[in-house]
């Protein structure tokens, strides 16, 4: 079973990173970034992006300085904290990002065309159900 999860995953996630380098020529992580400040249109910290992302501060540092040099991202200091870097998408960033999204999401609706809402329905209960196992099981071993 946990073969064929990573399979699927695999699979899924190879064929969305080929899309976006051919059509964008953009990285799966630079459309996670933009994804997470696409629903923050305020910004927010490198700090919660990188929690969000759950990558490192250094990963998400070094996408942030190249969509800050392509003027995708704007960046500034926190009002309430100086010492704190606030980033969100500039006007050319939410747009190209959501021109991405809309393909992005015909893509996962081709990928997944052949399941039907019963399939879907049915696969996102037990997916649920998987989560809440494993969340137990780690709750379990810290406990």
């Amino acid at each position: 079973m946990w073969l064929r999860l990573l399979t699927c995953t695999t699979l899924i996630e190879g064929e969305v990173r080929s899309r976006l380098r051919e059509r964008f020529d953009v990285t799966l992580p630079r459309f996670d970034l933009m994804a997470q400040l696409d629903k923050a249109p305020d910004g927010m910290t490198l700090s919660d992006v990188s929690k969000r992302m759950m990558v490192s501060n250094g990963n998400v540092t070094g996408l942030v300085e190249r969509l800050v040099e392509s003027g995708h991202l704007d960046r500034r200091t926190s009002d309430a904290d100086r010492r704190v870097q606030v980033i969100r998408l500039t006007k050319l960033g939410r747009a190209e990002f959501r021109r991405m999204a809309a393909e992005h999401e015909n893509w996962i609706a081709d990928v997944f065309a052949d399941l039907t809402p019963k399939d879907v329905r049915e696969l996102m209960r037990l997916l649920a159900k998987t989560k809440a196992s494993a969340q137990k099981s780690a709750g379990r071993r810290r406990a």
